[in-house]
Order: C-alpha cells, then structure tokens, then sequence
C-alpha cells in the first residue's frame, strides 16, 4: 500500500468500506469512491471531504485516479462484475484489492482486535472498542456499525498498536487477517450462498481461529464446539452470560433503565456494573468485549466507567421514539437468530405490551435457506407486517419471495406489504410496541414513521 497516494473505493458508502476509507483520509491521502446511491453516511464521509460519487461511468472519475501507479482501487463484492468502472479499471492494469485483504495489511502492521460471529459482532467489537479508547491503554477501531457515543465507524489512536476489527466471515473475509485476538460470538449458519453447507460455515471459524498469532488469545461463546488447531502458546477462554466459563456475568438484574450485573474473570470480579442499553443481549457481549479489554490491561475501574458509558450502535436496538402511547425501536437484525434474540429481549423490556414487528427480508439465498427460521422467530411478535425481500448483491431467484416466510408464520394477525404502502398501514393502526426490522433498506423509512407517530403524540 506504501507505493499509492490516492485510494478508490467501488462501494464506499459499506459500513465497511467507509470505514477504510475515513482511514485513508485521515492519512492525508486523496480518497474518492463510488457508491449506487446517496445515503447518511456518504453524506458524512463528503462532509470530510472526500468525494462520493453516484455515476457509475468512467467519465466520472475523478481527476489523478485514473493514473493506474499512483491509485488503488479497492472494491467490495456487492459491486457487480460488468460494472462499468471496475471493468476499466480492470483493463488499464491498476491495482485491485479487496476490503478484506487492506484489513489484513493493517492487522499484519498492529495487533488485531478480531471479533467475529454470526450476530452479536458489531456490538461486541464497539463496546470493546469503547471501553479500550477510553482507558489508558487506546485502540483504533474499524466497526461494523455507527458508535453512538463516536458518531463514526472508526476511532484512530496514535499511541496504540492495539486495532479492534469486525471480522466479517461473508466470502471468507475475514481469512485474509492475521490476529492478534479473537473473539467467536456465534457459528449459526449463515451465507450459505457462499459455504454450501453449515459444517463448511462452522470449518470457516475454525480456519479464522487458526490464524492467531503465536502467544495471542482465543474467546469463544460456551458452547461452540470446534475442532481448533491453533498456533503455540495460543490461550483460549470461554464465555456466557449465565452458564459459566472464563469469563461470565453473576446476578444479573433489570431495574428499569438499566441492567447491573457482575463480571467474573479467571482471577478477579468486578461487581455492579451497569448497562444504559437496557437489553439482556447486550449483556453477554458485554461479556465478550470486557473479557478482550480486560486482557489487554484494561483496569477494574476504567470498566466500570466506560461501560456505564457505553450509549449503543446506530440500528441496534435504537429507541427511536417514545410517548406515554407509543414505543418504537429500530434493529439490524436479519438471522432467524438475531430477531429471536432480538424479540426476547424487547419482550423482557416491555413485558405485557403488544409487539408489532416490521421485517424486510435480506437476500434471496438467506430466505430460501431459512425461511422456517424465520417464520419461527417472527411468531413471537403479537403482530407481523412482513415486505418484500431487500435483494443487495443478489438477482432473484425462482420460486423465492417473502411469502415462504409468511405462509410458515404462526400468527393470525399478520399482512404483507410492499414498502411503499408501509407508512399509510401503519397510519391505520393502534400501536403500542412498534419495531423495524431488516439489514436492507428499510432504515430509510425510519424518520418518517418517527414523524408519523410524533405527529399522533401531539
């Protein structure tokens, strides 16, 4: 990466993405890339000054990055293989990386924070982030998500070698890093598109596992059974929420706003700490991410400071808005495990309420694997409005719609609904807990259904 000024990212406004490219700007090096559509976070990243663009032609490029010495293109697999751009820049001999493999370059120049897992990744790479930004030890961060307390999905220290990376297992990226630590949240199986099988998902972890550094460090969920092969002197820890390990939590409890519970190490307790992210699931990566700063020299007291601190992931449990009527929250979940998860623990919120849930699918090949799953999780709502599949990277496939989800769902109060009929549906409706659900994009309705219901409010 040394022999390149300028950087162009084909994709750039992925949370992933995005990331990389804040890093480079920082830099002081010239950052452009495109993206299909505006959004919030191209938005942002303009806003730093670096140039987003929404043409797809070769026209459109920037002056200086069509000089194949002096640019690296960096590309993410939802751009397609005929687009217009990538195909010239494939053609006039410029380098082409991976995001996944520009990580692995910056994890191979500090040690790697590396969480993974099905679901819990994002938020337990944030928190650990957090509570190691604010101690005296720092990191810098490259997140699968926007920091509520950053503003941002990337946190730069300049003392540090210390580099907290969501590690994304979606095309075997997270196979092109090389960790210091790693944190295994979960193996459910998913993107099956790409493994085929659920063993040959959970052998991916396995492979991941196998690149830790000599001497590094291995935290996995209690319970996830691998067949490791790890480096020399690689330790490896256990962890849960309530079922023991390494590293666990102890008398958990919920008094309104907030969660206590008590952290337990192999060699110390930290009693009474405290959650304003009042959800259960947030206390096992909790969990996680204490046990990965407590590693690295975190203090007892910077934990418990930090962690009271710690204010949430943009689109993770977001309570978006509130009234003596109406609560609405907003949440990334799209695996069948995620939205049980995610339904339980709104469900411990707001006990005895009614809970309407709002899901877009995300991906063909994921509903068709796992539509029963679905169907499963969704039948713990009181009422389901479910829209059409959020098709990313995808083309559709025969015979695969929301309906598979649908037909399987154990409720009697439950409507499909495209996306553009959303808003005057729930118009229609007495809400009491009302979430939205989905990886796609169905964040974008999220303002106007909060003016929706602010305008019922006064």
């Amino acid at each position: 990466m040394n022999n390149f000024f300028r950087y162009y990212f084909l994709g750039i406004g992925g949370i992933g993405m995005s990331a990389l490219a804040r890093y480079f700007n920082a830099r002081g090096f010239k950052v452009a890339g495109y993206d299909r559509a505006e959004s919030a976070l191209t938005a942002s990243l303009s806003a730093e000054g670096i140039e987003v663009l929404t043409d797809e032609q070769v026209s459109a490029l920037p002056m200086g990055f069509t000089d194949a010495k002096s640019t690296l293109v960096v590309v993410t697999p939802a751009i397609p293989a005929d687009h217009p751009q990538l195909l010239y820049f494939r053609s006039q001999g410029f380098t082409i990386r991976k995001r996944a493999q520009v990580l692995g370059d910056i994890t191979r120049q500090q040690k790697g924070l590396c969480v993974a897992g099905t679901h819990g990744k994002t938020t337990t790479s944030t928190i650990a982030a957090h509570l190691l930004h604010q101690s005296q030890v720092g990191c810098s961060a490259f997140l699968g998500g926007i920091s509520n307390n950053y503003q941002t999905n990337l946190l730069l220290s300049r003392d540090s070698s210390l580099v907290v990376i969501e590690a994304d297992e979606y095309d075997r990226s997270f196979h092109n890093l090389s960790p210091f630590m790693v944190v295994i949240t979960s193996v459910d199986a998913d993107h099956l598109d790409i493994y085929e099988t659920p063993a040959a998902y959970r052998e991916g972890f396995e492979h991941f596992a196998s690149l830790i550094a000599p001497g590094g460090s291995l935290i996995v969920h209690k319970g996830i059974d691998l067949n490791l092969n790890l480096a020399k002197g690689v330790k490896v820890y256990t962890y849960s929420m309530n079922d023991g390990g390494d590293f666990c939590a102890e008398n958990v409890r919920q008094e309104e706003d907030r969660i206590y519970f008590d952290f337990v190490s192999p060699t110390e307790r930290i009693n009474d700490l405290y959650l304003t992210v009042p959800l259960m699931i947030n206390v096992e990566n909790s969990i996680a991410a204490i046990a990965l700063a407590w590693l690295n020299g975190v203090s007892k007291e910077e934990i418990r400071t930090s962690i009271s601190s710690f204010s949430g992931i943009y689109r993770r449990f977001n309570t978006v808005f509130k009234s003596d009527k109406v609560v609405y929250m907003d949440d990334y979940a799209h695996h069948p495990s995620e939205l049980a998860a995610s339904i339980r623990s709104i469900r411990e919120l707001y006990p005895g309420r009614r809970l309407t849930g709002v899901f877009q699918p995300h991906l063909y090949s994921r509903t068709r694997d796992f539509a029963a799953g679905f169907a499963s999780a969704l039948s713990g709502l009181d009422e389901l409005i479910l829209l059409d599949i959020y098709p990313a990277r995808e083309k559709p496939i025969p015979g695969v719609s929301s309906r598979l989800i649908f037909d399987q769902v154990k409720l009697d109060d439950k409507t499909l609904c495209s996306k553009e009929n959303l808003l005057s549906l729930l118009e229609e409706k007495e809400l009491d807990v009302l979430v939205t659900f989905g990886a796609g994009d169905i964040d974008r309705l999220v303002p106007q259904i909060k003016e929706m219901l602010k305008g019922r409010a006064d």
